[in-house]
């Protein structure tokens, strides 16, 4: 299947975008971006079997070097041959460590009998985020490498040591995901993350990068993408159907870090930390191997889900009192503005505050029953794009208006 022409489309013009059959698009903040028209995923009304013809395109692998795609036999992967269709498991250790001791990360790799891109799946780059951990290990030890085209390459757990503190952060509070690309002179989560992202990273032609909520928060299952770059689009709606949050990410994650050098990148976004959640689980597992399946390396039914809306923005409903947090709102509510999505109660005093939506949208995140300090981000609602959300966003950049890393404003990067 040829790569379908991505035209320029201006900022003033965005609003045509929401016109596109298979998606509700939503709005970005930034005054002088212009968005790429964004390729069509198939007419889905409902669930249905698209036919094995069916399959994306490689992003363009081969243009810049020798792959796998061109020329298929065994692949080298941190310095070890892996034979065609054959599975393995190798280690990739940090070269600097807390401790100076190695501490040897598993990596996970199926090298096909046919001709197929890199696939990547990372999980646990924060150490308490554990759904992804049983995801790549289900989708992994479920196939079989002689029916594979292609590389599966997957590391469950890139954060060992703060897994083995069932922490996020490494033992140095240091947040892994926000050192990416890294740097080999830099701190110590710099030059783990150099060394990752070089050794490990550097063999990918797509990422999917598997996170959670933290800070006993959840989200519904959804994909943080670029929906500017265009090979990001192709690879999100290689996935079917399913909750698209757009974003750049911010600085030093692994997927901004990925798509920079030009491998087409996204975060998928599941359930809750230290926790393995089955249903979660099991959802995220169908959505990789949808994606392989689209991809071409994977020969199964294909199923291309209801579609879902991409939401360009993004607003956190913070609590203004402290007290107990009772959410009403489930995960993946619409809610209008004006409704209530909780209350916080005083314990002492039985005095109840409600926690109102300033906005229409989709409640996509939420902190989990808790006890809250005024001004938590308990609720995470997308937005769906208007004219008006559009020109107030364009207004507000052009102001100089305080915008996060990604571009939007309020928008905590829990991920």
């Amino acid at each position: 299947m040829p790569t379908l022409p991505l035209p320029k489309l201006p900022s003033a013009l965005l609003v045509i975008a929401l016109l596109l059959p298979a998606f509700a698009l939503a709005t970005e903040t930034s005054e002088d971006e212009h968005y790429e028209v964004l390729p069509e995923a198939p007419d889905s009304p409902k669930k249905k079997i698209l036919p094995f013809s069916f399959k994306l395109p490689f992003f363009g692998i081969g243009e810049d070097k020798d792959d796998n795609v061109i020329a298929h036999g065994s692949i080298t992967v941190l310095g070890k041959a892996i034979a065609p269709a054959t599975s393995t498991r190798l280690s990739w250790t940090p070269q600097d460590t807390f401790e100076s001791i190695a501490a040897p990360t598993p990596v996970l790799v199926l090298n096909g009998a046919t001709p197929g891109p890199t696939l990547c799946i990372t999980g646990a780059v924060h150490g308490d985020e554990i759904n992804g951990i049983e995801i790549i290990r289900q989708v992994f030890f479920e196939l079989d490498p002689h029916e594979l085209s292609g590389v599966l390459l997957g590391v469950p757990i890139v954060n060992q040591m703060g897994f083995r503190l069932s922490s996020r952060y490494l033992p140095d509070r240091r947040d892994l995901n926000r050192f990416f690309p890294g740097d080999p002179k830099g701190s110590s989560a710099s030059r783990i993350a150099y060394t990752f992202f070089h050794e490990v990273i550097s063999n990918c032609d797509a990422l999917v990068d598997l996170h959670t909520g933290s800070f006993h928060r959840t989200n519904v299952t959804q994909l943080r993408a670029d929906m500017r770059n265009p090979k990001v689009a192709q690879l999100v709606h290689g996935f079917g159907g399913m909750i698209v949050l757009h974003s750049d990410g911010a600085k030093g994650t692994l997927r901004r870090a990925a798509v920079d050098v030009g491998i087409p990148s996204v975060t998928m976004e599941a359930g809750e930390p230290m926790r393995i959640q089955e249903e979660v689980v099991v959802d995220g597992v169908e959505r990789i191997r949808t994606l392989m399946t689209n991809l071409g390396m994977y020969k199964r039914p294909r199923f291309w889900t209801n579609a879902e809306p991409i939401y360009l923005n993004s607003r956190w409903v913070r609590t203004e009192q402290g007290g107990l947090l009772i959410s009403k709102v489930k995960l993946g509510d619409k809610v209008a503005n004006g409704d209530v999505l909780g209350n916080v109660v005083n314990p002492i005093n039985n005095e109840v505050h409600p926690v109102i939506s300033p906005h229409g949208g989709r409640v996509i995140g939420m902190a989990l029953n808790q006890v809250v300090m005024p001004g938590y981000a308990a609720y995470h609602i997308g937005l769906e794009a208007t004219v008006e959300s559009l020109e107030v966003d364009n207004t507000s950049s052009s102001k100089g208006g305080s915008t996060a890393p990604n571009g939007n404003s309020d928008y905590p990067e829990f991920d």
